[in-house]
């Protein structure tokens, strides 16, 4: 940090502060739990996490010093505040890639292509000479793949595709009445609410790496995580 950002003794000395008092309201709303999700325990969670946070980051900018507290992410939910018997469910899932391998995935799209010229064809628009094009563009490529394989089948085929996994979860949410058909399908996620979530799974080698710095072998397991 330049010496015009450096802050000052008193902006640290106000970040103690308010972790103290941030300290203080999470023990209040600990003592005062009304049941094993109370919102305001989650609330004075996530204030004291930020506080301390902010804390941390003002005392190692001015002096070079870090706290012996271990910051958490903000990965978890909050309370549930959906029906207590859900009647209708909606599955949210995100799986991310990286092309690894190009050249295999545009082998994989023209073998396809060559078993399944309609598949060309729905993934290029019909462009001419389809069937090369899909062997020369990972766009195209990509379209013929995802169109001919379900989902959970490229992620079980992935690297065969020329893929790398990346993060995934997978978010299981209460909603109050099933959806009509074609109801959501122009804006699929936007009604994803973390306050529905029955619960979720969520894999990333991220999960692998603090068991490794953990140096327990025995531990080690898929980094599936639930709410």
């Amino acid at each position: 940090m330049s010496d015009a950002a450096q802050p000052s003794a008193a902006e640290v000395r106000a970040a103690a502060e308010a972790v103290k008092a941030a300290l203080d309201r999470h023990l209040d709303a600990v003592e005062r739990r009304a049941g094993a999700d109370d919102p305001a325990v989650y609330a004075a969670f996530d204030e004291l996490a930020a506080a301390a946070e902010r804390y941390d980051e003002l005392l190692y900018d001015t002096y070079d010093e870090v706290t012996p507290f271990e910051i958490p992410g903000n990965d978890t939910l909050p309370a549930y505040a959906g029906p207590e018997e859900p009647s209708a469910l909606s599955v949210l899932i995100r799986r991310d890639y990286t092309v690894a391998k190009p050249q295999r995935l545009l082998h994989q799209a023209q073998r396809i292509a060559a078993l399944d010229p309609d598949a060309a064809d729905d993934a290029t628009g019909n462009a001419p000479d389809a069937a090369a094009l899909v062997g020369s563009s990972v766009y195209a490529a990509l379209g013929v793949l995802f169109g001919e394989y379900e989902p959970d089948e490229i992620a079980s085929r992935h690297k065969e595709f020329g893929l790398e996994e990346g993060d995934s979860t997978l978010w299981v949410a209460a909603v109050d009445e099933p959806t009509e058909p074609g109801e959501w399908l122009s804006a699929p996620f936007d009604q994803a609410d973390p306050q529905r979530v029955v619960c979720r799974f969520d894999v990333s080698s991220v999960f692998d790496e603090e068991l490794d710095d953990d140096g327990d072998d025995d531990l080690l397991e898929p980094a599936d995580r639930s709410r």
